[in-house]
């Protein structure tokens, strides 16, 4: 993979086996200044294996990491003070306070960001003197991202960062990460989380098995899945699938309770619409449905992300 004077994080064929089992197969990737990178995969891909490879928390058994142009094992010390982590099994002791917390992991840097501002960017002033047991999910990680940017990094590696949370605290998480790039801080984000990879992410990696089988923007990486379209709906009267089958635009039709499932090309929906209409049958509740990063991941994969195999 081509390595720039602007990439951040350059990752050649990375390998990392752990006795028998390969976690990690000949990644290459890079990230550059200024995006959110998402490295999407089902779990046990390899993801965090390779973010703790990137932070230096992780030796790997072959092939080559470099931040800002730096081996992370060998300079640690530079590496600590660019990269900010927050890490999927990250605990505090249940008493710590969230101000103390923050004035605790300031003390580790020689020029650490104000707690003070911190607590209030995330939203975190009226719980700053809260147990973190005490804190609800989403104030738990809103504080994991103070800790990761309480040493003004450069790079914010965020791993599985909404698991477990609500949909709403999902939601108001995405936003401050998408505040958190836009004042100045690459983010690598980790997730199996298609939707919120979608959202957020400038380019994706997507992982499994080790292995990198794809990387490109997410409308690239949906592009590349697209086969044409997907249209359900319910129909009042008789309908005989021999009809939709026989247009040049239908691959299939199928049933879904009293929904007809119909995929096929481009033309699907004026062909299927008009076939309908000359025989004095309306569609009820017609609905297309857009390729997404599931399609992408099922069409690189050829699984989904519960292992089910097409």
């Amino acid at each position: 993979m081509p390595e720039n004077d602007t990439d951040l994080v350059v990752v050649t064929n990375l390998r990392k086996t752990y006795g028998a089992t390969v976690a990690v197969d000949d990644v290459s990737l890079t990230v550059h200044p200024g995006e959110i990178f998402g490295i999407l995969g089902p779990n046990g891909a390899g993801k965090t294996t390779t973010v703790e490879s990137i932070a230096g928390l992780r030796t790997p058994d072959a092939g080559t990491v470099r931040v800002v142009g730096l081996d992370p094992r060998k300079r640690r010390t530079e590496i600590t003070s660019l990269i900010g982590v927050q890490l999927q099994a990250s605990e505090l002791p249940e008493k710590i306070k969230a101000r103390e917390a923050l004035e605790l992991y300031a003390s580790f840097y020689p020029n650490p960001a104000d707690p003070a501002d911190l607590l209030e960017r995330l939203g975190l002033t009226k719980v700053r003197n809260t147990a973190f047991a005490k804190l609800s999910g989403g104030q738990k990680q809103r504080l994991s991202i103070a800790l990761a940017l309480i040493g003004n990094p450069r790079i914010a590696i965020l791993d599985e960062l909404t698991t477990g949370l609500d949909p709403q605290a999902r939601r108001d998480t995405w936003e401050l990460v998408k505040q958190i790039r836009d004042s100045g801080v690459t983010i690598i984000l980790v997730t199996h989380f298609m939707e919120e990879a979608e959202y957020l992410c400038d380019r994706i990696a997507i992982i499994d098995n080790g292995l990198v089988v794809a990387l490109d923007t997410p409308a690239g990486l949906i592009e590349a899945a697209r086969s044409g379209q997907r249209i359900t709906f319910r129909v009042r009267g008789e309908l005989d699938d021999a009809i939709l089958k026989a247009l040049p635009a239908v691959d299939s039709v199928q049933h879904d309770g009293d929904r007809v499932v119909v995929t096929g090309n481009d033309d699907l929906l004026v062909a299927v619409v008009t076939v309908l209409a000359g025989r004095g049958l309306a569609p009820v509740d017609l609905q297309t449905e857009r390729t997404t990063l599931d399609d992408a991941f099922l069409a690189l994969a050829g699984r989904d992300f519960e292992g089910a195999r097409r």
